[in-house]
């Protein structure tokens, strides 16, 4: 049986009520959604709370899986909408416009400096920040989470359409960012 059809089963049983079906599911999936969640919502305690958030929803929501996408991109979609609701609220509660604050630029050092001390992924990472929330995602899920488009579209519940052309312009800026950085993109 495939990792999918496996989950699947699992999906089905926790809809049973089987607890130890949930458990395995956890175990299976649990550092595939906290990784997405930490690079959307950026703060690891955060996303362990949005983990747990995530699965007692399916726990809760199981027996409602209809088998039309992949198990996993159903756990993603889950995820998307938990941080997604969770960053709305902080916004809320702080008043804080978050892109703001992530647009002040750091002066700690200067761009040779930091490529001196980073290699080729730092510095991705580090571009990937310079990313509008939306572009980040986009790439996080396409590359990350090795998510197809159509499942991009549906976890976001967006247009094909809309996900290709946030795909081209996230790659287009980030290159332009890398490339201020003095790095080679690494794709045509």
């Amino acid at each position: 049986m495939d990792h999918a059809s496996d989950d699947r089963a699992l999906i089905k049983a926790i809809a049973g009520g089987d607890a130890k079906a949930l458990e395995r599911l956890f175990a299976r999936n649990q550092t595939r959604v906290f990784r997405y969640l930490t690079r959307i919502v950026r703060n690891e305690a955060q996303a362990e709370e949005l983990l747990n958030e995530v699965f007692l929803g399916v726990w809760h929501s199981a027996g409602r899986y209809e088998g039309r996408s992949e198990p996993s991109t159903w756990l993603i979609s889950i995820a998307h909408n938990k941080a997604v609701s969770s960053l709305r609220k902080k916004r809320e509660v702080s008043g804080i416009d978050e892109e703001v604050v992530a647009a002040i630029e750091d002066d700690s050092d200067n761009p040779e400096v930091t490529s001196q001390k980073m290699d080729k992924a730092a510095h991705m990472r580090a571009a990937m920040q310079g990313l509008s929330p939306e572009h980040r995602e986009i790439l996080d899920l396409v590359y990350y989470q090795e998510q197809s488009v159509s499942d991009v579209a549906e976890i976001l519940g967006i247009p094909e359409a809309t996900v290709k052309t946030r795909m081209f312009y996230a790659r287009k800026k980030l290159s332009e960012l890398l490339q201020q950085r003095g790095i080679d993109r690494g794709w045509p």
